[in-house]
């Protein structure tokens, strides 16, 4: 239940308001003074405050004021006896979000009510969904701790609080969009509005309009005037996804907007001027595409202020266990057999490891997403992957390329230490999880790792 705070030096007027306003469903406290409501908002969860404008000593306005230093998104409605419409926009202009003369009707006062409340409900609702959105995108959440991914998050932490255009290149699947809405959500710019924009999914004359707004009658079937994501994006961070598929008349406009953050709606005269930070993406190799003559040059160095390169998942497999444990976490709860995916098995896990991931993250995502609807146990199994997964990666040792004049136990040490090695990269460097991995004792493995001269770098583990 909502709790509503109503002060007024005249006697009769709070009882008489709580009365209605609790009729209506809503909790009530009254205070006969400014100072006495202060000490009330003290001590009391309050999600509203009705106040006179006109009390001895503090006033209203007074009063507002010093109840939003301590919450500065409660509502206030003002009421006044003696009002005009000046003395009620200057409350509103200080912070009030409606007023109201007195006397007037319980039906008005509750509209009155209704709407300050339901207003308030949808600032802490934003307010929930923005932690929760900084939270999903903070460097945190972006899964990996090998030496490729740790430049990645030092690049990114140094770029966020800047303004500077971003170009993040990196293969399908790596996570060219998370890393562009973490940059948004840890900048300055993250109260604003982060608007992304598919430069391949939509043909020329459709991405004209979608980036840049059209006015009424700029073409057949523009029946009103529309923004465009740039419009949409101001202030904020406007992403554009595989920019190397935009054709050269849009680069040449796009690189205009760069230059003089003003541009034209389509079919329309008037420049409209624009602040936004412009992260763009691509799986081109832009370069190249400028040796080709289908990039410009001049739009590649505005672009590539501060670039970021994400590397594909497959020069990145000491992150691939990682990866995993998440995604798992992330849909083993939408299961709805009621036994929890906690984990995958050794074999699983070596596929993993020596899969090529063509698809990166996305890939890894898809196929242990898939895995948990099929698994009918608590251990992802062989049998639940993807066919391309199962048949990738064989058992077979490749004899034919071992000379054949080798000797048996020179090759038993070479195939023995490479898949130990294999087995700490896979377990990143414990014992323990190698041995598990291998199917021997830690003490066993510790022995071989002795022996083998392995042991830089190895740690026992659990």
């Amino acid at each position: 239940m909502e709790t509503i705070l109503i002060v007024d030096d005249e006697k009769n007027y709070p009882p008489v308001i709580s009365a209605v306003l609790e009729d209506a469903g809503y909790e009530t406290l009254t205070a006969g003074s400014g100072q006495a409501a202060l000490s009330v908002l003290q001590d009391s969860d309050v999600d509203l405050l009705i106040t006179d404008m006109k009390m001895p000593q503090m006033d209203g306005l007074e009063l507002m004021g010093r109840a939003k230093e301590r919450d500065p998104d409660l509502p206030v409605i003002m009421m006044t006896a003696y009002g005009t419409v000046d003395m009620g926009l200057e409350a509103m202009d200080r912070g009030a979000d409606n007023y109201i003369w007195k006397p007037f009707q319980n039906e008005q006062l509750i509209l009155f009510v209704k709407r300050s409340l339901a207003m308030r409900r949808v600032v802490r609702e934003n307010r929930l969904l923005r932690g929760q959105l900084e939270g999903l995108y903070s460097f945190d959440n972006i899964i990996g701790k090998s030496h490729a991914m740790t430049e990645v998050f030092a690049v990114i932490r140094k770029v966020a609080p800047t303004a500077a255009t971003v170009l993040i290149q990196g293969e399908s699947g790596t996570g060219k969009e998370l890393v562009a809405k973490s940059i948004h959500y840890n900048s300055p710019r993250r109260e604003r509005p982060f608007v992304a924009v598919n430069c391949a999914a939509l043909a020329e004359s459709l991405l004209e309009s979608e980036l840049f707004g059209h006015e009424k009658g700029a073409f057949t079937g523009a029946a009103a005037m529309k923004k465009g994501r740039f419009e949409l994006a101001q202030e904020g961070t406007l992403f554009l996804d595989e920019i190397g598929e935009l054709s050269p008349a849009l680069q040449v406009k796009l690189l205009r907007v760069l230059q003089e953050r003003a541009f034209e709606r389509v079919g329309g005269t008037r420049s409209v001027e624009v602040d936004i930070r412009l992260i763009a993406a691509t799986n081109r190799d832009l370069k190249l595409s400028m040796q080709r003559g289908a990039f410009r040059e001049d739009l590649y160095y505005r672009l590539n202020v501060l670039p970021i390169h994400l590397p594909p998942l497959r020069d990145r497999r000491e992150d691939i266990r990682l990866l995993t444990a998440h995604f798992i976490a992330k849909y083993s709860h939408d299961r709805k057999s009621g036994v929890a995916v906690t984990g995958v098995d050794q074999e699983v896990e070596r596929i993993f490891h020596e899969y090529a991931w063509p698809g990166n993250v996305r890939e890894l995502e898809n196929a242990v997403e898939r895995a948990i609807v099929l698994c009918s146990t608590d251990t992802i199994r062989v049998g639940d992957l993807p066919g391309e997964l199962r048949h990738s990666v064989k058992n077979t040792l490749h004899i034919e390329g071992i000379p054949a004049d080798a000797k048996l136990y020179d090759t038993l040490d070479m195939v023995e230490k490479a898949m130990i090695l294999r087995a700490l990269r896979m377990s990143d460097n414990i014992q323990a999880h190698a041995a598990a991995i291998l199917g021997i004792g830690k003490s066993g493995l510790n022995q071989k790792i002795k022996k083998l001269g392995l042991d830089s770098d190895s740690r026992p583990g659990g």
